[in-house]
């Protein structure tokens, strides 16, 4: 059975860190590329980091360009999304996926866990 488990989410305040995890179960993580998406109260969700099944490529929203960085370990099966310097802007479910890499980035996302909370607050 094909599984995300994202996990790391939590309160923090303006300027701290979190890292999320996303550990996969039932396929092979470096067959395929992987991303990170954020969805906040009341907004369509935006994708934050993508990053190839080999880790050669990677892109990032320019909302968290020098803040952000992603990261994967294959041999774990997992996925990292480091994220540092928050805003309160920052705040929202956060989803790791799974799908295929192309020119643009990462695209046929079909697989996605049921994310995890960052709220970025005083």
């Amino acid at each position: 059975q094909l599984q995300l488990v994202e996990s790391g989410g939590g309160l923090v305040q303006p300027g701290g860190s979190l890292r999320l995890s996303c550990a996969v179960s039932g396929f092979t993580l470096n067959n395929y590329a992987m991303g990170w998406f954020r969805q906040a109260p009341g907004k369509e969700r935006e994708r934050v980091s993508c990053i190839s099944s080999s880790g050669g490529y990677i892109n990032y929203a320019d909302s968290v360009k020098g803040r952000f960085t992603i990261s994967r370990d294959n041999a774990k099966n997992t996925v990292y999304l480091q994220m540092n310097s928050l805003k309160p802007e920052d705040t929202a479910v956060y989803y790791c996926a799974a799908g295929r890499w192309g020119p643009l980035g990462c695209y046929a996302m079909n697989y996605w866990g049921k994310g995890t909370l960052v709220t970025v607050s005083s």
